[in-house]
């Protein structure tokens, strides 16, 4: 069970992701896309789940990362994610309930180059039972 006092809190991502050309071109190729100038909308899910995982299971929040699962996921791009962005995250706890016994976790990320918010995700996070 989460900390109740993580609610409505902000917790900022220590650790930057340099985001590399090849990631965006390997990632891209998966779905077919041949434009490799920029990454795909999805692509940041793959750097906010990264750095969610090391907020959300620190002490200050306590999930069990091996019982999660990823129930929805919605993305604001404000431009797109290209090679040499430095990116962090910084997630807000928005909601939490309880059903049938599984935590339900809705949490804002805001993926930051530099000062500079490149991406907003709402994540739906479930710890099962």
């Amino acid at each position: 069970m989460i900390s109740p006092d993580s609610v409505g809190r902000t917790y900022n991502g220590a650790n930057s992701t340099t985001i590399s050309q090849s990631e965006i071109t390997n990632f891209a190729a998966v779905f077919g896309e041949t434009d490799y100038s920029v990454a795909t909308p999805t692509f940041s899910i793959r750097v906010s789940l990264d750095q969610l995982q090391e907020i959300l299971t620190g002490p200050e929040v306590g999930i069990n990362w091996e019982r999660v699962v990823h129930g929805d996921q919605k993305f604001e791009i404000h431009r797109p994610i290209v090679a040499g962005d430095v990116l962090t995250c910084d997630a807000t706890i928005e909601s939490y309930r309880v059903a049938a016994g599984n935590e339900f976790i809705n949490v804002k990320s805001d993926l930051r180059n530099g000062d500079e918010i490149v991406c907003t995700n709402w994540s739906t996070i479930v710890v099962r039972a």
